[in-house]
């Protein structure tokens, strides 16, 4: 397998993807992956900039996508170049965040599938909220 060399230029995002039943966009929330660890990351910030405005256009029908559908990419904030990494059918690990920029795809998924609601585009989520990941130490003793 060979992949091209994306330097160090490049920042790393997440896009949470949210499609109704018909495979129709309703929200799109880019996470920029600002620190990982062991693959997880531990500080992203969601960001409404060119990455947003250039998946938004181009991802408004994904045929057969249904629910959360998360997209990496690496993005090159000098010459808004963009480098597509993969494609999962599922909630990734910082979606977290998105939820509480405001896009609640699983409140979406139950209004959908359980009260046939129609979902409509949405782009009220928050742009720029940090989140920090941290380990903590709990010690618990026996009395």
């Amino acid at each position: 397998m060979f992949m091209e060399l994306v330097g160090k230029e490049y920042r790393e995002y997440t896009i949470d993807a949210y499609y109704n039943q018909q495979s129709e966009l309703c929200c799109l929330v880019p996470r920029e992956r600002i620190e990982v660890r062991d693959g997880e990351v531990s500080k992203g910030a969601t960001r409404k900039n060119f990455v947003y405005e250039y998946l938004k256009d181009r991802l408004k029908r994904l045929t057969g996508g249904r629910g959360c559908i998360t997209f990496q990419v690496f993005a090159n904030h000098e010459t808004e170049d963009i480098k597509a990494l993969e494609i999962n059918p599922r909630f990734g690990g910082g979606y977290p965040l998105a939820h509480a920029a405001g896009a609640d795809y699983p409140e979406w998924l139950i209004r959908e599938y359980y009260f046939d609601e129609k979902i409509d585009f949405s782009e009220s989520w928050e742009n720029n909220l940090l989140m920090l990941r941290y380990d903590a130490k709990v010690i618990v003793h026996e009395n």
